[in-house]
Formats: structure tokens, sequence, C-alpha cells
């Protein structure tokens, strides 16, 4: 099979031939159809400090994708092939106190699909029958291959009653992004995201934020002062990193406010921890799915009328991978796919 792998330490990504993964009794092998590039597989492209010290090639990465079930281990029953599945990219050990009590999520020794096992940027992916989810009709399957990051935005968003809130999101990402078309779709009243690219400033406009702030032009003082608020934002996500971005959430919050923490910078921020204590704040932070209550959120929303497809902005076939990955780094594109099927 074909499959686009980190060979050897150093920038840069090679389109190798492999075998196809050998199936086990309690596994699924899946035909990838498409697959969404994520930040994590630009730090591996660019082999920065984190990818140096994380990762052991040659690996295949990718941990993003849908696609058909080609066959399946003589243990699996609730599997066939032709379903079209997606796979949670974190592997749990099943024996950890937080497995054994069903909170899968908080396991102690997860792995990582594309990250500390072979990833899903390949013609074909092997997965334990424990870690595929099988889409619901209707599901495009473009929106199905970001099943990932669309259930960070929904672990996020579902932290915390959003319903008649006020919610600042702070980085117009893919996440912050899809973030914001949930907030709205579970009825919050303001949704401010932060930013300075006008390109996903507008994208937030269309999935329908409140204010989609440049922060280069305006101030969250100024906005709750337009839209009337008295006492700040009942809900925050931050989704960016930067290091202005906490603090800046932290002193526009509504005492009592409630903040589900995903961004992760190179620099930690400085918090006014007066504030959080005297102010009563709560935060959170947040880091994969809930499996599988986040997965079965996501596929009750897209079927009530929730649309994350304009976080898509590029396609590509996986043969112009390398400008796929150039168009994911630029300013310009916010989510992009690869078409493995053309």
């Amino acid at each position: 099979m074909r499959a686009l792998a980190k060979t050897a330490a150093g920038p840069g990504l090679s389109m190798v031939d492999l075998p196809v993964p050998d199936v086990g009794i309690n596994d699924v092998l899946i035909t990838v159809l498409r697959t969404g590039i994520c930040g994590t597989d630009l730090h591996i492209d660019a082999w920065d400090d984190w990818a140096a010290q994380r990762i052991k090639p040659p690996l295949v990465i990718g941990h993003e994708f849908v696609g058909e079930i080609a066959a399946v281990g003589s243990n699996v029953n609730d599997f066939q092939p032709g379903d079209i599945v997606s796979g949670e990219g974190h592997l749990v050990c099943g024996r950890c106190r937080n497995c054994m009590a069903g909170r899968r999520h908080l396991c102690s020794d997860t792995s990582g699909l594309g990250v500390d096992r072979q990833g899903c940027f390949a013609e074909f992916v092997c997965l334990p029958m424990t870690n595929v989810w099988r889409h619901a009709d209707g599901v495009s399957l473009d929106v199905a291959a970001i099943f990932d990051p669309f259930g960070n935005a929904v672990h996020c968003v579902t932290q915390f009653p959003v319903l008649g809130e006020d919610v600042l999101i702070t980085g117009a990402g893919p996440i912050g992004l899809m973030a914001a078309a949930v907030a709205r779709h579970a009825g919050a009243r303001f949704i401010v995201i932060t930013d300075v690219n006008p390109h996903r400033l507008e994208i937030a406009r269309r999935l329908g934020v409140t204010v989609a702030l440049d922060v280069r032009s305006g101030t969250l003082a100024e906005v709750q002062r337009d839209l009337g608020m008295a006492e700040g934002f009942d809900v925050g996500l931050e989704m960016s990193g930067h290091p202005s971005a906490l603090p800046d959430m932290v002193a526009n919050m509504a005492h009592g406010g409630r903040i589900a923490l995903l961004g992760i910078g190179t620099q930690a921020p400085e918090i006014d921890w007066h504030k959080v204590v005297f102010n009563m704040l709560t935060i959170r932070g947040i880091y994969g799915r809930e499996m599988y209550e986040t997965w079965y959120a996501m596929t009750v929303m897209l079927q009530s009328g929730l649309d994350v497809s304009p976080v898509i902005t590029h396609r590509y076939v996986v043969d112009d991978f390398r400008e796929a990955f150039r168009a994911a780094e630029g300013g310009d594109a916010c989510k992009v796919i690869l078409d493995w099927e053309a």
C-alpha cells in the first residue's frame, strides 16, 4: 500500500510502499477514503523540537480520517465490510483505574494514532474494534474525515452549559471555528471569537458568531460595551495557545465564569491568579474526546442541522500532498482534506 511517512529524522515527508497491516482477531482493517491534515502533522513534517523529542521514525503519520471497512477480525461482530467509519485516535490501555471505570479519555497510558503508532495517511489503516466509529447515513465524507478535531470542539463546548450564555472563544483555527458553530447550535446568546487572521474571522461570521474580533484593532472590553454586556463572559474556550489569550480571557470573565482550556503554546501564559480566586473562576483542561459520548453528540448535532463544513477550505488528491501541506501551513487555509480515492 502507499503511505505518507516520516522515514528519518529531519524535515519532510515521503510517499512510500508498505505492506498492508495484518488484521488481528479484534481488529478492523479500513480502506482510507479521506484524511484531514492536523497541526500535529505539520509539526512532524517540519520536525520541530516537539517532533524531534516525540516521534520515532519510520512512522506513517495522520490521525484524522474516514474510510470503508475492508476486513474484520474473527472476534469482531459489530462491524461489517462496507461500513463507513472513522477512528478514535487515542488508543487506551483498558486496565488503568480510569479505563476500568469507563473514563477512557482519562487513560494514563494513552497512545496516539500517527504519533506513537502507525497512522492513517495510507491506503489502509488497522485499528482495534473498540476504536472504530460507524457513521450515520448522510454524513459527508469530508466532514466525517474531521470528526477527530470536531470532537475536540464538541468536548470543549459541552463541558459547561452554554444555553443562553455569553461565550468567548480565543483562536479562530479549525477547532475554535467548529466550537463557535457548536455553541450557536446549542443556544448561546452572544458568541465572540478572536483572532488576527481575516480569512478565518470571515469564516466565523459565516458560521453565525455575534462578533469576530481582530484583536489588533479592538478589545474585548469594547465588544462587551457594544453588546450591552454588564458582567463579562459566562463561558470561555481558549483554543489558540497564544500567551496573551488566556490572561485576556480571565480579565473578561463574569464572576463564577467557566473556562475550557484546549490551546497549547510554546510559551506559558502569565495568569492573574488573584482574579481566578476572587472571581471564583473554573478552569478545566481539555484533551481529545470523551469516548464515546462526544462521538454521539457530534453525530446527533449533524443530524439536527449543525453544519461545520465551512471550516473545510481546501481539498487535494493525495499525490499533491506537498501542496496540501503548504496550504495548511499558510494563512489562507483552514481545514485541508486529502482525497485517497482519487
